[in-house]
């Protein structure tokens, strides 16, 4: 082999090469860009879950369980109002809010919750009532 063709296969890996760290760059930009916004939205979940535990426990303390927020409230009026026991479908009947299965199961979870707190009282299945005050 002569010079001349060894400088020329060299000169073709060499563009070769060039051309495949290129793409290789341009996949590593991308590659972190997405990666950075993957970071970023992983952070803001983390925020969002933070924030919601604190809201959710804000909702009651240990030393005074009354019930601060609007759902709660008004789900305390009814009660109130209400000559017996109520059951969930019929607390949204009440509260005007459809009776599907997502919003019974949601006011079932929070008729629990006041039961554990023990500001209602659920003495049959199903069947939730405000609890006697405590003196």
């Amino acid at each position: 082999m002569n010079l001349p063709t060894v400088l020329d296969l060299i000169a073709d890996r060499e563009t070769s090469a060039r051309q495949n760290a290129d793409r290789l760059r341009e996949q590593i930009t991308a590659l972190t860009s997405e990666l950075t916004r993957l970071d970023s939205e992983l952070a803001d979940l983390a925020t969002t879950r933070t924030t919601l535990r604190a809201l959710a426990a804000a909702e009651f303390t240990a030393d005074d369980p009354t019930i601060t927020s609007a759902p709660y409230q008004q789900i305390l009026r009814v009660l109130a109002t209400a000559p017996t026991g109520l059951r969930a479908k019929g607390i949204c009947l009440a509260l005007g809010i459809e009776p599907s299965p997502k919003n019974v199961e949601g006011t079932r979870a929070k008729l629990k919750r006041m039961v554990n707190r023990q500001v209602l009282t659920e003495d049959e299945p199903g069947i939730f009532t405000l609890a006697q005050k405590r003196t």
